[in-house]
C-alpha cells in the first residue's frame, strides 16, 4: 500500500494486530462497520462484532449488520440492551445518550468476560470529538478504546479507507440511534420510536437516503405529535410532487402524527442539539 490513507490503514491494522482479541461495539453504520472489517485483516487478532438491539435500533439497520458482518465473514453477536427502561433515557434530557452508551458498555463489559476477549472497542472518530456527544464520557468511564481516534482518522478518511477495503457501505449516510429524533425534553417510549421508524421505513421505500423524521410535541398529550422530516437538499423538490406527496402523507397518518412538515433547511448533522443554546443559521437551499 501508498499513500495517505493506506499508510493511515495499514497503522490501524498493525494496533489491532497487538490487541490479540477485541469485542468491537458494533452498530452497523460505516464507522464501526470499518473498524470491524479492519479488524478481519489483522494477522491473529481474534474479533467479534457486537450489535445491541432495543427499540431504539431501526429493524432495518440490524438486517443491515447481519449481511454485512456475514459479507466479510466476522464472527457477529447480537444482543439485547435495555436502554428503554433506564430513568435518565426515558426522561431524554440532553444527556440521554450517556444513559444509552453507558447500557451498551456494561454489556459489552460483562460479555468480554463471557466471550474471553481483553479489548472493548467503539468506531468513534475525531470528528465524533466536535459534537455534543455525551456518550464519549461513558467510553472514557468504561475503558472503551477508540482506534479510530487514537490513529486521527477523520470521517473522511473512513469513508475512504472504506472505499479502499471494496466495502459496499462506504458511502452510506450516517444513521444515529431513533431516540436521536424526539425533541429533548420530550419523553421516550417504545411506541414513539415504533411510529418514527414506521414512517423513516416508508420514506426510504421512497427513494430517500440520509433522511430523518423529527418527533415535536404539538398538543398537552404528548402523543399528539408533529413530524419534522429532513430530507437531503437535492430530495426536497421531489418531496412535493403530488404522488410522493400523498404517499408521505398516508405514511405519516398510519404512523398517528397529527401534523407532518417538511424541513426546508434540509438534512444536517446536529440538527437535533439546535435546542442547547448554540446559536446556528439556517443555511439556504440550493
Amino acid at each position: 500500500m501508498n499513500g495517505p490513507i493506506e499508510a493511515k490503514l495499514d497503522a490501524l491494522v498493525r494496533y489491532l494486530a497487538d490487541l490479540s482479541s477485541v469485542l468491537v461495539c458494533f452498530s452497523g453504520g460505516v464507522d464501526s462497520a470499518f473498524l470491524l472489517a479492519a479488524c478481519q485483516r489483522a494477522p491473529g487478532l481474534r474479533a467479534i462484532g457486537m450489535t445491541a438491539v432495543s427499540p431504539s435500533l431501526h429493524p432495518a439497520e440490524l438486517e443491515a449488520a447481519t449481511a454485512f458482518a456475514a459479507s466479510i465473514a466476522a464472527d457477529h453477536r447480537v444482543v439485547e440492551s435495555q436502554e428503554i427502561e433506564v430513568e435518565g433515557y426515558q426522561a431524554n434530557g440532553t444527556d440521554r445518550c450517556f444513559y444509552c452508551k453507558t447500557e451498551l458498555y456494561e454489556i459489552a463489559l460483562v460479555k468480554r468476560a463471557e466471550w474471553s476477549v481483553e479489548h472493548i472497542l467503539n468506531g468513534t472518530n475525531i470528528d465524533d470529538l466536535g459534537d455534543y456527544r455525551p456518550g464519549l464520557e461513558a467510553a472514557k468511564q468504561k475503558g472503551v478504546k477508540s482506534p479510530l481516534v487514537e490513529l486521527g482518522f477523520n470521517k473522511a478518511e473512513v469513508r475512504e479507507g472504506a472505499k479502499l477495503l471494496g466495502l459496499e457501505l462506504w458511502d452510506k449516510p450516517a444513521a444515529a440511534c431513533l431516540s436521536s429524533r424526539i425533541a429533548f425534553g420530550t419523553r421516550v417510549t417504545r411506541e414513539r420510536l415504533a411510529r418514527v421508524a414506521a414512517l423513516e421505513s416508508t420514506l426510504a421505500e421512497l427513494g430517500f437516503r440520509g433522511h430523518r423524521v423529527r418527533y415535536h410535541p404539538a398538543g398537552p398529550n404528548g402523543d399528539q405529535a408533529l413530524a419534522r422530516i429532513e430530507l437531503p437538499a437535492a430530495d426536497l423538490a421531489r418531496a412535493f410532487s403530488p404522488e410522493v406527496r400523498e404517499a408521505i402523507l398516508s405514511a405519516a397518518n398510519k404512523a398517528e402524527f397529527l401534523y407532518v412538515t417538511v424541513d426546508l433547511a434540509g438534512y444536517r448533522m446536529g440538527s437535533h442539539n439546535a435546542v442547547m443554546g448554540q446559536k446556528r443559521s439556517l443555511n439556504v437551499v440550493q
